[in-house]
């Protein structure tokens, strides 16, 4: 019996050691391209994650600037919900330093209100005020990993003994 299988002078395998590098080159580009793509999940989650902080801590300045906070300036510490979902943890915990005074001057001429002031509030009594908040989300929040600070600045007019009482 004679060989059935005869091989044919150029024929050596080419097409198999071809076929295999280029395998091997798709591969790398597939795990090349899932690579790049992870890692731009990554950053636009982290930069969501950022944002989402930034926002609950403005709306902690906000809630300390709705208060009455000049009466006695204090660290407080808010439970952030920003979407609003009603959960028993808190998306943020937004810490606020105590809102500090930096600059006070003599109100020139106050602004036109629909209220009537008392006299305690004439031009020669009231001061505006200037005060710095300083709020801080830490990482490790439900939401995120962020941690950001944002500082925030709010003119307020105060009477004399206000003043006096809050702002050196």
């Amino acid at each position: 019996m004679q060989n059935i299988r005869t091989r044919r002078p150029g024929e050596r395998g080419a097409a198999l050691v071809v076929s295999l590098i280029m395998l091997v080159l798709i591969t790398l580009v597939v795990i090349t391209a899932l690579n790049i793509g992870s890692a731009n999940f990554r950053a636009v989650s982290n930069t969501q994650f950022r944002d989402e902080a930034v926002a609950a801590a403005e709306v902690a300045i906000q809630q300390v600037i709705g208060s009455n906070f000049t009466l006695a300036p204090a660290a407080v510490s808010i439970d952030v919900d920003l979407d609003n979902d009603e959960a028993p943890v808190p998306d943020y915990v937004v810490d606020v330093a105590p809102p500090e005074c930096i600059f006070a001057s003599v109100a020139e001429e106050a602004d036109p209100s629909g209220e009537e002031l008392d006299e305690s509030l004439t031009v020669a009594s009231t001061w505006n005020t200037v005060w710095e908040l300083d709020a801080t989300v830490a990482p490790g929040s439900s939401a995120g990993e962020a941690a950001v600070r944002v500082r925030s600045g709010v003119r307020v007019l105060l009477s004399q003994a206000e003043k006096d009482t809050v702002c050196p």
